[in-house]
């Protein structure tokens, strides 16, 4: 099985915390479910990352359809919080790592990606017309060990750059793919 990742550990202190549980005048879905519900409809399934003690967002997330792993890792940062998921479903074919303050992410993007995997990809990456590289990002499980020994707020942009070789393009026409939201500004378009 792919399993889908959504990654909502961050502590959101640019926004004043809580961000995930926001909704936005577009939407009145708490922006980490919106981007929960188009994972889990893009990948199938979902393994939110949340920080230990969050219950308020764990609660919201397995109400969108996710199971939630709670970590302490999440106080390291992202890369911690992507080596906590990727341990904890060790019996995966492969990743899809999804942001959980990226609600616009179409679920057919997450599809894609999902089925560049399927299709034997090691590693695939969205990108748009002009070739600017977005979320999500697919992971095969090759590539475990080095998802496994990430920690501190460094994600995988190097566990990319040094398997460039197998790196399998996903071409999307999905603005989503760009945008996301760290300040409360950033609601007004979201």
């Amino acid at each position: 099985m792919i399993r889908g990742i959504l990654l909502g550990g961050g502590a959101g202190t640019r926004f004043g915390g809580a961000k995930l549980l926001a909704a936005s005048p577009v939407d009145p879905t708490p922006i980490g479910v919106r981007a929960a519900l188009s994972l889990v409809a893009g990948a199938g399934n979902a393994l939110a990352v949340v920080r230990a003690g969050d219950a308020a967002l764990a609660a919201a997330l397995r109400e969108g359809g996710c199971e939630v792993l709670e970590s302490a890792d999440c106080a390291r940062g992202l890369g911690a919080s992507l080596a906590a998921a990727v341990k904890a479903s060790a019996d995966a074919n492969g990743w899809v790592v999804a942001l959980a303050d990226m609600p616009r992410i179409l679920p057919a993007t997450h599809r894609a990606v999902t089925q560049a995997l399927a299709r034997g990809a090691k590693l695939a990456a969205v990108v748009d017309a002009e070739g600017r590289r977005g979320h999500p990002v697919g992971f095969a499980s090759d590539l475990f060990a080095d998802l496994a020994a990430l920690d501190g707020d460094e994600g995988a942009r190097q566990v990319i750059e040094r398997h460039r070789a197998w790196l399998e393009i996903v071409r999307v026409d999905d603005p989503g793919i760009f945008f996301d939201i760290d300040t409360p500004g950033d609601l007004a378009a979201g």
